[in-house]
């Protein structure tokens, strides 16, 4: 079981790596609903709630089936922003039956429902169709469906206060927490994106997502047998730290494919050993292997292309390259009678970002 998406005709570079406020805070009113699914994230979760103003807790419980089980598809942005409120502001732009049917979509069932045109705002029988799903589902949910159905600007700006509040009451503070860490994994995805391959940045996300050997698809595994189109938009890979280990992939009628994946712990589970850091302290230590190091993160070369840029003998440049291998800085193929070297990347960041940062630059 998988969801398919077809990027025939995409460009790499509508391949977008990017974070988004809007989407972590979504993974953050997910942890605060469901903090089963999140051990590691307990006290924090009973933190906020404990430090959490009685109205804007009673809001989140009220709303909380549009993150709960699964993301309302506008909580999750195509078109990342800077800030949260610019992204709140891009939702106000989604028209009513588009909001209506999207927030319906994770209401009315523990899954997603789906809702086709006319939408319950415009039919009188996928209204009632809407109300009875959100019935079964329980009295909140109900409420909920019969405002949204009555007054979707009212709730719309409901929604949207409580999100900003959120901001004040512990989003901000985490957002700046786990910042840095998303923008290290986004240099080294869109690193890879650009100097190796999309199969190797789509390997980096997961080992759940995959290119098909044609080429022509992205693969998710994911709980449902589905399809999409990324043709004309592209398609969103947006990194979390608080959606581990959660996957989540967006792609009903109308919106473009994102997928929020979550980014590796800020440290290894398995400490890099001491006698491994100080054999790459050694080797990043000389400058003609600095230097080398940059050249082979823009792609692969042979020992002989790298004498050749740097004006060295070859000898020389081999008698580098073996002390970077040894410090496990490099990957080496072979293609038929050159072989040719590639930094490692994600090795080079477990030193820090910094440095990662500085060779990539």
């Amino acid at each position: 079981m998988a969801l398919r998406i077809d990027i025939t005709g995409v460009r790499a570079e509508q391949l977008r790596f990017v974070a988004s406020p809007l989407a972590e805070l979504t993974a953050m009113l997910h942890v605060l609903a469901e903090p089963g699914h999140h051990p590691r994230l307990a006290v924090w979760a009973g933190e906020v709630w404990a430090g959490m103003p009685a109205e804007l807790a009673e809001r989140l419980r009220e709303a909380e089936f549009l993150w709960r089980s699964s993301r309302a598809d506008f909580l999750v942005p195509a078109r990342p922003r800077h800030s949260l409120a610019e992204e709140l502001d891009d939702v106000d732009r989604i028209d009513d039956e588009q909001y209506v049917t999207s927030a319906l979509t994770t209401t009315c069932g523990s899954n997603r429902v789906r809702f086709g045109a006319p939408s319950p705002l415009a039919d009188a029988a996928a209204r009632e169709r809407a109300l009875d799903l959100a019935q079964a589902r329980g009295a909140v949910q109900e409420a909920f469906a019969e405002r949204l159905l009555a007054d979707p600007a009212a709730v719309r700006a409901r929604v949207r206060h409580t999100l900003q509040q959120c901001g004040e009451a512990f989003f901000d503070a985490a957002w700046t927490g786990v910042a840095a860490h998303l923008a290290s994994d986004l240099r080294l995805k869109n690193e890879l994106l650009k100097r190796r391959s999309v199969a190797a940045a789509l390997a980096s996300v997961s080992g759940a997502v995959s290119l098909a050997p044609d080429g022509d698809h992205i693969v998710v595994d994911k709980l449902q047998d589905a399809a999409t189109t990324a043709d004309g938009t592209g398609i969103t890979f947006i990194p979390s730290a608080f959606g581990r280990p959660h996957l989540v992939a967006i792609h009903a009628p109308g919106w473009q494919p994102v997928v929020q994946y979550p980014v590796a712990e800020p440290s290894a589970a398995d400490p890099v050993p001491m006698e491994t850091v100080a054999r790459r302290l050694e080797a990043l230590a000389h400058p003609v292997r600095l230097r080398l190091m940059r050249t082979l993160a823009r792609g692969p070369h042979t020992t002989g292309e790298l004498a050749r840029a740097w004006e060295l003998s070859s000898p020389e440049v081999s008698r580098h390259l073996a002390v970077l291998r040894r410090a496990g800085l490099l990957t080496a193929q072979r293609r038929g009678r050159y072989v040719h070297y590639t930094l490692d990347s994600a090795e080079l960041a477990t030193l820090g970002t910094d440095l990662l940062a500085a060779v990539l630059r």
